[in-house]
């Protein structure tokens, strides 16, 4: 799993896509903080990572995922993966921790953000680690969907437009039925905003993180017993 998560982090920063994603990233976080610190005369950095999760997740996921397996079906190098010593959990996992490092990595650069509103106020460095633990688990669960995504097309647009509209469908699934309530990621990421830890939350992402990943493994389980 390591060798894999290495050769694709390693991928993301040998090409401009960590580096874009990076900086998408940041200047939405940028933008929000803007809206809700100064605008608002507030510390409080609940906000900012709630609307910059809501809305900048949207951009990013697609972005790291979409080459996943799509790519490398389209371009024959899927072999390689199929035919690897390393287990397809191993494959699934070290792919999908890879993406979620480039995403913490942000997150360490947006503690800029808490220096600045430190020079003017007193915010809770808690409530920011508590925000940060539920914004590693909101994005997980993005990215789990993205992968399963890139894993059942060839297509890398294809797989980038039904992870963009899984997840703006995602935040309307409960007003549609009560039983899609489980599948609107945001709605688990209610209570880290105001710097609380929910098990039922962290329960919920969880869960929503190991059923897209295991659906993953089990579409490239089948393709590798086909070749």
């Amino acid at each position: 799993m390591w060798a894999i998560f290495k050769k694709e982090f390693k991928s993301y920063f040998l090409s401009p896509i960590g580096y874009v994603v990076i900086g998408i990233f940041l200047f939405v976080f940028s933008v929000f903080f803007y809206i809700t610190v100064p605008q608002s005369g507030s510390v409080d950095l609940g906000a900012l990572y709630y609307y910059t999760a809501l809305y900048g997740l949207m951009i990013i996921v697609p972005i790291l995922t979409m080459r996943m397996f799509a790519e490398e079906r389209k371009t024959g190098t899927e072999q390689l993966i199929l035919t690897s010593p390393v287990s397809m959990v191993g494959v699934v996992m070290g792919k999908l921790l890879a993406a979620l490092a480039v995403i913490v990595i942000t997150l360490l650069v947006s503690f800029v953000y808490f220096f600045i509103v430190s020079y003017f106020g007193s915010p809770n460095i808690t409530v920011v680690l508590v925000n940060m633990l539920g914004f590693v688990l909101v994005s997980s669960a993005a990215l789990s969907i993205g992968m399963f995504a890139s894993s059942i097309t060839e297509n890398q647009i294809i797989a980038g437009i039904i992870t963009i509209a899984f997840l703006i469908m995602s935040l309307f699934m409960e007003n549609l039925n009560s039983v899609f309530s489980n599948l609107a990621i945001m709605d688990f990421y209610q209570k880290f905003p105001s710097g609380v830890i929910s098990l039922s939350e962290i329960v919920g992402l969880v869960s929503f993180t190991g059923m897209f990943t295991a659906f993953t493994i089990i579409v490239m389980q089948r393709r590798k017993l086909v070749k």
